[in-house]
Formats: C-alpha cells, sequence, structure tokens
C-alpha cells in the first residue's frame, strides 16, 4: 500500500474547520509541498476521519434527478443554498444576499421552481397553486432525486 501524500494531518483538519474547497487544498498541496492530489483524495481523507460532510443534501429542495447541464444554474445553487440555510449552516455573506433577494422574488412575485429535465433550460419559475405550493419548488407527483431520504 502506498505511503499517505498527507504530510500534515493537523494542517488538513484545520483546513477543513476553515472550510477550505477540495479545488483549494489541491492548489495548495501542490504549492507548498509539490505534491499533486485530486479532490476526490480530500473526500476520502474527510470520510475516514469521520468529518462532517461539506453539503447538505435536501430532496424536499431538490427533489429531483437533474441533468448534468442543469445542476449549476442558478435555481438549482439557490435551492442548496437554502437548504444549507435550513440545516443550520452558515452561508457566505453574498450568498445570503443572493438568497435572500431570490426568496423575496418568489414570495413576492407568487412563484415557485420547476424543474424539466426535458428542455434545454430545466427551470422555470412559475405560479404556485394556491394550498399546494407551499414551499419554494413545484413538487413533482413523485421524487426522482438519485439520493432519497429514507422517511
Amino acid at each position: 500500500m502506498p505511503a499517505s501524500k498527507i504530510v500534515n494531518e493537523q494542517e488538513v483538519l484545520r483546513w477543513f474547520e476553515e472550510g477550505r474547497s477540495y479545488q483549494w487544498m489541491v492548489a495548495e498541496y501542490k504549492r507548498k509541498y509539490d505534491i499533486d492530489t485530486v479532490p476526490s483524495m480530500w473526500g476520502n481523507f474527510r470520510r475516514r476521519r469521520g468529518l462532517q460532510r461539506r453539503t447538505h443534501r435536501d430532496d424536499d429542495l431538490l427533489p429531483w434527478g437533474m441533468k448534468d447541464e442543469h445542476r449549476w444554474l442558478f435555481p438549482a445553487q439557490m435551492l442548496r443554498a437554502e437548504a444549507r440555510r435550513r440545516a443550520g449552516k452558515q452561508l457566505r455573506p453574498h450568498d445570503e444576499k443572493r438568497l435572500a433577494n431570490f426568496v423575496d422574488r418568489l414570495r413576492r412575485d407568487g412563484l415557485v421552481v420547476h424543474y424539466d429535465p426535458d428542455t434545454k433550460e430545466g427551470f422555470f419559475y412559475v405560479p404556485a397553486r394556491e394550498g399546494i405550493d407551499t414551499d419554494l419548488i413545484r413538487k413533482p407527483d413523485r421524487k426522482t432525486s438519485p439520493r432519497l431520504r429514507a422517511d
């Protein structure tokens, strides 16, 4: 079994506490130690050490199995940010402002987010149905997320 590429575990643990991204860690290890790593190595380190996941998954706000080309569109980003906020995770000030504007616009205009994977756009803002659309999204008849929460 090859030796670990981790030079200083305490340093890496501190980076996780600081919320450093995997890409940042890859670049920093190359800069500081001239060691090539990949993001999955850092994810594996996190998992092996029992550290908390960096993302929060909420299949109530993102109940769809999204196509890759839709995954990073603005509505998906904002729904992930709202999921993190609801889970008590801290958001960057810039993301807090963007999220507040997003939610305010939906509520002000009486809209919800709808996802249709069979379209180029993917996401649409549609009028909220009174008494039915009670959150930020138009809930699908069934969830298609590949990571369904066990209730």
